[in-house]
């Protein structure tokens, strides 16, 4: 190619681009393997397309023989358009002289997973892989465990869990086994030695005890991985640990290396630190292992946040190595370290907080603000008494800012878990600020979505206790503390060989039943909720002779009624099962009921999860009510961005966990829970020592980076814990460096003493009181700061509760009222077409309608609670809930498990 760009500062000009000399150096690098560690802001994209448009201006390679990789479609199609324009900027390519018949190439630009489908396309039959082959859809690959659970042989006498855990237990084990190239024979018979070791050892504590449950269940899960991937060759069908991992094993094949470099002579790897062993396998094998192929990786382990699901910060670390040169001497590292986001007063912040992860990698520098932003950018902070006034100071905040002129678009509220959700975005509605909660694992901590979600636990899982009482509790049915105790007493004597002895205690009863435990000996409240089909609704007939009201024996029968009838639905496609699920227990007309701001809201929540469960279902015709249930609870599990959900373009404050905001930035970002344990979380990483569905770190490929157990006593299997807490304190340093340098301008955090139901205070974590010693140094503004509670000192919130809430909550009149009302204007529209019915031609010709004999439709079950006499002297009904109430005073548990 004949060169179009001679030196760079002819690239700036064509470009319009100061770029820093850092930035330069990158860009016009020979082509050989080079790895860039590129800090947060830094330019690493436009570098990227920067690169491209030198070597392709410079005559060194053609466009169409450049290979760029990055994770998620948007960033593919984002580097795609970035390099597009690029190259006609600089007038490399024009677009206006486009021959037909021979149009000019482009580079491809491709996500990891999309490459190695491409790649198994043009070679696949090397391993003997038909092309015929197909990716798995979510909604298949769930469908397919569950059936694969379901036809299995066993028994399985140590997969204790539920059957929607099960079947997310089994696909996590797969893609894990996947990630690092691990057999499942290899595995089980890891398992079989540990548990020949384990009979020798003394288990002398309960955690010590978990490692052989966890090893036999691993080797019965293990099995099961086997059938599943049986199930998927018999039907042609890989999923996206199927793709890398057979990929990685045609990388082995010396011809496909040859292939790939002879059409690729330069070669793109972004986000590198989130790599997965299998994924670095596969792009060492094509382009590296001593062969010198110019490879540019760029990525930054200070923001390698995705380690809990298959990726390595040791393939960024270790990238020299893996990407020498043909004479065996390792690849360049260079560094950017100019951040043009960001001012310099948040970087100040951000330094101090990286500074141990620095020192732990390679070529990591500190971050330093664009010439003339040293001293931009500005951080607030606060501590209040309670988790309550914490939700309010980060609300008005918000709202402050909007309604003195900054666009809601350009604030994010950023939370260590999805938890707060609900009472963040209530917050925000009730001062009439435009709020949107991002992602499906937001979504399920939403209590709309959370009451659906019940009801479809109930329907699919006898068992699901813990949302049956949500149900029974809630504001529809709204059974109160002491029926909930005695239908928890029945559901154990129902337990032919429950442990009988003289504890009569009904709330550890009703606490034994909501625990989850073997399913083989599950005391079931729903089947005690089955038993008023069979008994007199007056208590007279031949039962346990256990008190209940007379009137939670009327709810708990037509509760029980719905349920058998939905049951007869669970076959139906899962769109009809969620509609029909809406229609019968009345959740969307109530809050189309509503006139409220948070209602609308709502509605607009439902509508998203709506879409998601019809995107999961488009997959699969035959998706099941059991496939996406499980398919939920791995959203929920994996919270941190599992789903690929992005923020939308309306302009409205985002609420979204500090795991998704990765790579995205906002002027104004709001970190509320910076209390101890929250954030940085206490919660470590799932230990395979516990778990079944984890893989043991010795069988791992990135087993150097991890702590392992040494001995099996109690020493050692301490030593390994207090080992993970350290490796999960790393994790969490690395996601609040990701989280605080997200801002432009304004940085608020915050946190509180008293959480919402507990008794010991939480108080500032090291995050919040880094924030607070940076603004002490004059870098920010402390807004509030409430002194530690003392000793004897009891949480406000709990104390509150106890004095001032009715339980069930009081009702909201007026919504009451509108409903009635509502209710009563049907009714009459109803009997004025029953009386003129005769007048109607149509009345003889559509029997469908007006000779249904349950047309006209009963009142909805709320308003004919409302009405019966029956509930009018139920003595815990005096203050019914509304469902109104749920914008102030429920709380919102997460998806049971």
């Amino acid at each position: 190619m004949s060169a179009r760009i001679t030196d760079p500062d002819q690239l700036k000009e064509l470009l319009g681009i100061p770029f820093t000399p850092e930035q330069t150096a990158c860009i016009t690098a020979p082509p050989a393997p080079q790895v860039i560690v590129a800090g947060a802001g830094s330019g690493k994209t436009t570098v990227m397309a920067a690169r491209v448009v030198w070597l392709v201006g410079t005559g060194q390679v053609a466009p169409e023989q450049v290979l760029g990789l990055t994770f998620t479609n948007k960033a593919a199609g984002e580097l795609a358009e970035r390099v597009r324009k690029a190259l006609v900027k600089a007038g490399v390519t024009d677009p206006d002289v486009i021959d037909p018949d021979n149009p000019p190439g482009e580079p491809v630009i491709s996500t990891y997973h999309a490459f190695a489908g491409r790649l198994l396309t043009e070679h696949g039959l090397r391993i003997g892989l038909e092309p015929t082959s197909r990716l798995l859809a979510d909604a298949t690959r769930y469908q397919l465990a569950a059936r694969v659970l379901r036809e299995a042989p066993g028994p399985y006498p140590a997969l204790t869990r539920s059957f929607a855990d099960l079947v997310s237990d089994l696909l996590n084990l797969d893609a894990e086994l996947a990630e690092h190239l691990v057999r499942p024979e290899k595995l089980r018979a890891h398992d079989a030695e540990l548990l020949l070791t384990l009979q020798a050892a003394k288990l002398t504590n309960a955690d010590l005890r978990k490692v052989p449950e966890a090893a036999a269940a691993r080797r019965e899960l293990a099995d099961l991985v086997v059938r599943y991937r049986a199930a998927k060759r018999e039907r042609d069908l890989l999923d996206f640990g199927d793709q890398i991992a057979l990929s990685a094993q045609l990388s082995a094949i010396p011809e496909v290396g040859r292939v790939l470099r002879d059409e690729f002579r330069v070669v793109l790897l972004d986000e590198y630190q989130d790599t997965s062993v299998a994924q670095r396998v596969l792009l060492a094998g094509l382009f590296g292992d001593g062969t010198g192929h110019p490879v540019t990786a760029v990525g930054d382990p200070c923001q390698a946040i995705y380690g809990w699901r298959g990726a390595s910060v040791a393939n960024l670390d270790d990238f020299p190595e893996h990407f020498a040169h043909a004479d065996g001497h390792p690849a360049t590292r260079q560094a950017l370290s100019e951040n043009r986001r960001s001012g310099g007063r948040l970087l100040d912040l951000a330094n101090g907080l990286a500074e141990p992860l620095r020192a732990m990698h390679a070529g990591v520098e500190a971050l330093r603000p664009a010439p003339g932003a040293e001293r931009d950018g500005m951080v607030r902070c606060a501590l209040l008494p309670t988790h309550a006034e914490e939700i309010d100071w980060i609300a008005d905040s918000v709202a402050h800012l909007v309604n003195t002129g900054k666009a809601p678009g350009e604030i994010a509220v950023l939370c260590r878990t999805a938890t707060d959700f609900a009472e963040i975005q209530g917050a925000l509605v009730a001062r009439d600020v435009p709020v949107e909660v991002v992602g499906l694992s937001g979504l399920l901590h939403l209590p709309e979505i959370a009451d659906l979600v019940a009801v479809c636990e109930v329907l699919q899982d006898p068992g699901a206790n813990a949302s049956l009482v949500r149900l029974l509790s809630g504001p529809r049915w709204r059974i109160g503390p002491r029926d909930l105790a005695l239908l928890g007493r029945r559901a154990r004597t129902l337990v032919s060989h429950a442990r009988v002895d003289g504890d009569d205690d009904p709330d550890r009863r009703l606490a034994e039943a909501v625990e989850g435990v073997d399913p083989a000996e599950v005391i079931s409240l729903a089947d005690a909720l089955d038993t008023f089909l069979e008994t007199p609704l007056d208590g007279d007939g031949d039962d346990d002779g256990l008190p209940f009201s007379p009137d939670a024996r009327v709810r708990f029968a037509r509760l029980a009624t719905e349920l058998r009838d939905l049951r007869r639905s669970l076959s139906d496609p899962l769109m009809d099962v969620l509609h029909r699920v809406l229609a019968v227990t009345g959740l969307e007309v109530e809050l189309s009921a509503s006139p409220h701001a948070l209602a609308a809201r709502r509605r607009e929540t439902l509508s998203n999860f709506l879409d998601i469960a019809a995107s999961f279902a488009a997959g699969d015709n035959e998706a099941s009510l059991l496939a996406f249930l499980g398919f939920l609870r791995t959203a929920a599990q994996y919270e941190k961005g599992l789903d690929n959900a992005l923020p939308g373009g309306e302009n409205t404050v985002k609420v979204l966990t500090a795991h998704k905001s990765k790579g995205l930035e906002w002027d104004v970002v709001a970190v509320p829970g910076l209390v101890n344990g929250t954030f940085p979380s206490t919660q470590g990483r799932e230990k395979w020592t516990a778990q079944a569905k984890v893989l043991p770190h010795e069988l791992r490929g990135d087993t150097d980076t991890l702590p392992d157990v040494t001995s099996w006593d109690s020493r050692g299997l301490k030593a390994f814990q207090e080992a993970m807490k350290d490796h999960q304190h790393t994790e969490e340093l690395r996601l609040g460096y990701v989280t605080f340098t997200r801002p432009r301008s304004l940085l608020l955090g915050s946190g509180h003493w008293w959480g919402p139901t507990q008794k010991k205070s939480r108080g500032p974590s090291d995050f919040l009181q880094a924030l607070y010693d940076h603004c002490v140094a004059g870098h920010g503004e402390i807004e509030a700061w409430a002194d530690e509670p003392a000793e004897d000192e009891e949480n406000p919130a709990l104390h509150r509760e106890s004095a001032d809430q009715l339980w069930p909550l009081p009702l909201d009149t007026a919504a009451l009222t509108r409903r009635r009302a509502a209710a009563e204007t049907v009714l009459a529209h109803l009997e004025n077409l029953a009386s003129h019915e005769d007048d109607h031609p149509a009345a003889n010709h559509d029997p469908d309608v007006y000779d249904d004999p349950d047309w006209p439709p009963p009142p909805d079950d709320d308003e004919a609670f409302a009405d019966d006499p029956q509930f009018a002297d139920d003595p815990q009904d005096e203050d019914p809930e509304d469902w109104d109430s749920w914008t102030t005073d429920r709380p919102t548990p997460a998806i049971p498990h």
